[in-house]
This record gives C-alpha cells, sequence and structure tokens, in this order.
C-alpha cells in the first residue's frame, strides 16, 4: 500500500538504521545485517535481476576494487555502471559518487588485456556532489533515499509559511486551525467517502491525513491531484 520511501523513512523514525545500496554489501534483495536492513539492488531502475544477482555472486567471491573491476567481473555495461556511480552504490571501494562517475568514464575506454585489473589511479576533476544533489540522484534511480529527507531541504520556507510539523500537532491546540505540509504519499477517493479525498502528506517528521471537502477538490482539482507536494490549511 505504502512506496517503500515511506516505510524506509517510518523504519528509521522508529530506530531501524536502513543502509543504502552498496555493490560490496548489497544482494539482488534487501539484507539484515548487523542490526540494520540494507537495500537491494533491486531498487535499482533499469538493473536487470540477473546483473543484480551476478554483483552478489561476484562480491562474495571478493571485494570489488573499484569501478573497471566491477565492470570486468560482472560484464556491466557504461549506462548500469554511471546509474550505479550515481546512486552512490560504489561507496565501499571508497569512492564519492564524482569519483565513482569518474572512474566509470575510463571504465568505458577498456585499457585491453594487458591492463586488466590495473589499479585507476586518474584523480576525478569534477565538484563532489552537495547533499541536495545527492538526494535527488537517489530519487532518480532508486525512488527512494536513507539520507536526507526532501522535505527538509524546504522546512526553512514551509515555516515562514506557518506550516506546522507533523510531530508538532498533537501538541497544537483542538480544533484550531493549521497548516500542513510536505510531499503527497496517498490519494484516497473511497467510493463510500461521499466525494470526499483523503491526502496523506510526509514530511521529515512524520506523516498527517487531512480530509478534503467535494467543493474544495472541484475547485482545485489539478492541483490537489496532480502536485507532489502541498500545503494545506484546515481545522484540526
Amino acid at each position: 500500500f505504502y512506496h517503500p520511501a515511506t516505510l524506509v523513512t517510518d523504519a528509521q523514525r522508529h530506530g531501524v538504521e536502513v543502509r543504502p545500496i552498496d555493490v560490496n554489501r548489497s544482494g539482488w534483495e534487501c539484507r539484515w545485517e548487523e542490526g540494520a536492513c540494507r537495500l537491494g539492488l533491486r531498487f535499482v531502475k533499469g538493473l536487470r535481476q540477473k546483473v543484480g544477482e551476478r554483483i552478489a555472486a561476484e562480491q562474495a567471491a571478493a571485494s570489488f576494487r573499484h569501478a573497471e573491476d566491477l565492470a570486468r567481473r560482472c560484464r556491466l555495461h557504461h549506462d548500469e555502471l554511471t546509474t550505479l556511480a550515481h546512486r552512490g552504490a560504489l561507496g565501499s571501494p571508497g569512492l564519492t559518487r564524482r569519483q565513482a562517475l569518474w572512474q566509470v568514464a575510463l571504465a568505458s575506454r577498456p585499457a585491453g588485456e594487458m591492463f586488466a585489473g590495473a589499479e585507476q589511479a586518474e584523480a576525478s576533476p569534477l565538484p563532489e556532489m552537495t547533499r541536495l544533489e545527492e538526494t535527488i540522484a537517489d530519487f532518480a534511480v532508486t525512488e527512494m533515499t536513507t539520507g536526507t529527507h526532501p522535505v527538509s531541504y524546504l522546512r526553512e520556507y514551509l515555516s515562514r509559511q506557518g506550516v506546522t510539523p507533523a510531530a508538532r500537532l498533537p501538541h497544537a491546540p483542538d480544533r484550531g486551525t493549521v497548516r500542513i505540509g510536505g510531499a503527497v504519499i496517498v490519494r484516497q477517493r473511497p467510493g463510500t467517502a461521499r466525494g470526499l479525498l483523503f491526502v496523506t502528506h510526509e514530511d521529515e517528521r512524520g506523516t498527517v491525513q487531512a480530509a478534503v471537502m467535494p467543493d474544495m477538490l472541484q475547485r482545485h482539482r489539478q492541483v490537489l491531484v496532480r502536485s507532489p507536494g502541498l500545503v494545506l490549511e484546515g481545522v484540526l
């Protein structure tokens, strides 16, 4: 019922550590390791199952040292390598995302059998990603993140708009008017609800549900139905 991204953030709020995808530690499915959940390669867009399972088999034999090692042993295409690097999945060989992307570019120009397995010494000239760029990359590749919640980047703006974080709503006065805001994770319009639209918001601290009256839905249908994020005002 809920998107995996919502399950990840809910687990984190309940004290469960969720670790990112890593070519040296992730299987095709998610794994439980040392008291934490390790995300599986299955969430990487465009990565075929047989390729993900090949990565898991090779990692069990020996850790990948760099992008070229990964590409050669697992017979990965350039786009598959780029996607994994963009998502930060080459972190355990000691590479930042931009360093990994640079190595992927080098690995796309094979050196031939004589230099197969040689260390890649050329340093990356690329600027490192910001936290926001990493979050955007996470959602572009896997539609989830184990890092900063995207609404966190908007918190200062939302505060200026008078939006109350989900975690503070239990302390707000009953029947008072509040503003809520965040990413929309669920929209429901049950046939028995007489035209009501139920919208579930998620921010970095929790989730909250709003009931939108039929007349409001009719006036603002496009915004309410299509927007990935909303600010709504109503009675608590």
